[in-house]
């Protein structure tokens, strides 16, 4: 079962233009219109969890973020080539066979 959240952070980066962003504010309001501002926090959330994977970009004056060290308003957009592979490079090593 996928996460409505983030289906549609990434349904929305997906309709952008790139190098278009948006800010989390719209898709909270997309899910929530009348409370938006309580929806607002897992919405960042969910995108700094998304930027993790390489699967956006969080940037703050039309840079990208360090997803480790930041605050502010910020925007989302798509992730380049670059910013995937920074991504993942970032994310620890998975040991497999290892089941103690």
């Amino acid at each position: 079962m996928s996460d409505p959240i983030e289906t549609a952070i990434l349904n929305k980066i997906a309709a952008l233009e790139p190098g278009k962003s948006i800010e989390p504010a719209e898709v909270a309001k997309e899910l929530q219109r009348e409370q938006w501002q309580r929806m607002l926090p897992k919405v960042r959330a969910t995108a700094l969890g998304l930027m993790r994977q390489g699967k956006l970009t969080i940037t703050k004056k039309g840079k990208a973020v360090d997803p480790d060290n930041f605050r502010g308003v910020t925007r989302l957009r798509q992730a380049t080539e670059e910013e995937t592979a920074l991504a993942l490079s970032r994310r620890p090593p998975v040991v497999e066979g290892d089941d103690d």
